[in-house]
Order: C-alpha cells, then structure tokens, then sequence
C-alpha cells in the first residue's frame, strides 16, 4: 500500500447551534459536541482507509468552554498514527461567532478508528507518510499514547 499524507484526509465540519441543540441555560449539549467529534473523526479516518470505520476508543474530552446558541461550530479532524488497521485522529472544536469572527478552542480529544473489510473485520490501512517535524512529533506522541492504550486494555 501507497503512504499518504495527512492533508489528503484532513477535514472541517462547520454548523451553526440553534435552540434545539442546547440545554435550558443556552449551552451547547456535550452529546450533541461530541457526535459531531466523532462524525469529523470518522470522516477523516474514512478518507486515509478508504474502507468504513468504527470508533474503537475516545481519550478524554475537556469540556474547556460553554458553546452558545448563535455560535458557528468548527470541527477539525487530522491523523496523527496508522497502525496496521487502526488510526488515531486528533480533533478539535473551535466555538465562532459568525459576525465578529472571534472564535475560540472548546474542546480537543484523540479518537481510535478501526478500518474494515468487506467482512467486517478489521482492513489493513495505508500507512502514514509524514512531511513535518510537527506530524513526525504528533506521530511519536501518538504511538506512545496507543501503546498505553493496549497496556490498559482490558
């Protein structure tokens, strides 16, 4: 299998929170947050595999700052480890508001997906080729949080 780069699996997913998507003090539901988190992952995972995906694991998600009724939602995904059949995916949730443009970090998590065949067992996936230092750093960061999550595993 050919390597590919992050870039060609990268995604954005924007949406606006109306009143349907909060609770009574005009906060964004963490649910509603976090499917969007695992949407973008997907999707990111999707693209690199080239197969479906299932979420295997989330790593703890911060809820740093209340998103708001009227506030534009950006959901950004990237790779940052493959493994044979597993890939980790970093996203992030940045909370705008559409008119000034001031925008902020939410939340930030590390999904696992793994690929699969048209069995529905686990696929192999392309491996990953990384460019930057940055993606050569977030890659060895990535590879020692899955070894903990395979000594955890229970």
């Amino acid at each position: 299998m050919q390597s590919k780069p992050i870039s060609a699996s990268r995604i954005t997913l924007s949406q606006m929170m109306g009143p349907q998507d909060t609770n009574s003090y005009g906060n964004v539901h963490g649910g509603i947050i976090m499917k969007l988190v695992d949407e973008a992952g997907a999707i990111a995972a999707m693209r690199h595999a080239q197969k479906p995906v299932v979420t295997v694991a989330v790593d703890s998600m911060t809820f740093k700052e209340p998103i708001r009724i009227g506030d534009l939602i950006i959901v950004s995904a990237e790779l940052t480890y493959v493994g044979r059949t597993s890939m980790e995916v970093r996203v992030e949730v940045r909370a705008e508001h559409p008119i000034h443009g001031s925008g902020r970090i939410t939340n930030s998590a590390y999904l696992v997906y793994v690929a699969l065949d048209s069995d529905g067992r686990p696929g192999e996936v392309p491996p990953l080729l990384l460019e930057t230092e940055d993606e050569k750093l977030r890659w060895e960061a990535a590879r020692e949080r899955q070894q903990r999550r395979k000594l955890t595993k229970g």
